[in-house]
């Protein structure tokens, strides 16, 4: 089944997504991470909407053909403007309340979404648990080994780091997905579909930011506060909700999610996919097919 690309139009950005499956299936949101885009996707959406759901597949701002309305729009990646674009979203498509499924940057604005507007959420399906970030104690270092596994983010930020993102964006992208998933095996050709949306106007801006933001390095946009705020409360999710974490993720080990219960105050499941690494849904397609209708049949 091929998708249909459309524009969706918000107060802030026009947001490029593909979208499959009846329009009077149940709603499925299916959000990539960084750096990926709607292509992660490919393997868990048609299954999904050949069982009669309506799947939207977005691209995040920065990524693809999603692109700001108003130059003057903080190029901000925090976690507040990823949930924020997924309500906005979510709105502008008019979906009362859908499932959502996530992982990385996708699975933190899926987080945000069930944590602050439940009532808007079905079920999620989460990729490394719990992704709202503790600002507040981020200064706290982890283990060195963890710490060796984020050389990316103190690479980004600093200014020659921005400069290495801006000139070498294919590359470096690869280089992550190579050590995020070290026993994935992906063709060339396969990422080479996703590499062009790395190209988009923002994306070295808005990955510099989120990188910057979630250890108080760099100022949140002024009108995303509100929201902030409440995240920095760490609030716990109600609804349904399967984690799914790759056991031989390269940059956020099973370990990371092992103690991630506590931030879910309803039906909560945490599976260890063997042989899987970060890219979760390219590489386990049919585990989240399998969540999100589990889900669905509650």
């Amino acid at each position: 089944m091929t998708p249909a690309t459309i524009a969706v139009r918000t107060a802030t950005l026009e947001i490029a997504c593909e979208v499959r499956g009846p329009e009077t299936g149940p709603a499925v949101i299916l959000l990539h991470g960084f750096p990926d885009d709607v292509r992660a996707w490919d393997g868990v959406a048609a299954p999904l909407a050949g069982a009669g759901c309506r799947v939207v597949v977005p691209y995040l701002r920065g990524c693809g053909a999603t692109r700001f309305l108003d130059p003057g729009t903080p190029r901000s990646g925090e976690q507040a403007a990823l949930g924020h674009d997924l309500r906005a979203l979510m709105d502008a498509l008019r979906l009362p309340r859908a499932l959502l499924a996530g992982y990385d940057w996708g699975g933190r604005a899926a987080c945000v979404v069930a944590a602050l507007w439940p009532e808007r959420v079905a079920g999620l399906v989460t990729g490394n648990g719990y992704a709202i970030q503790d600002i507040a104690a981020a200064a706290r270092p982890a283990a060195p080994a963890q710490e060796l596994r984020f050389w990316y983010q103190w690479y980004f930020h600093t200014e020659r780091g921005r400069a290495g993102l801006a000139a070498n964006r294919r590359a470096l992208c690869r280089l992550l997905w190579e050590l995020w998933s070290p026993t994935w095996r992906f063709a060339e050709a396969e990422f080479e579909r996703t590499a062009p949306s790395f190209d988009n106007p923002d994306f070295v801006a808005v990955a510099i930011h989120s990188y910057r933001h979630r250890y108080g390095a760099a100022p949140g946009d002024p009108a995303l506060a509100p929201i902030e705020a409440q995240l920095a409360r760490q609030p716990r999710i109600a609804v349904p909700t399967i984690c799914l974490h790759g056991a031989d993720d390269g940059v956020a080990p099973p370990e990371t999610s092992a103690g991630h219960a506590r931030h879910f105050a309803g039906p909560y499941a945490r599976r260890v996919l063997p042989g899987v690494g970060h890219f979760l849904p390219r590489e386990a397609p049919e585990a989240h097919v399998r969540a999100v209708l589990e889900l669905l049949a509650r």
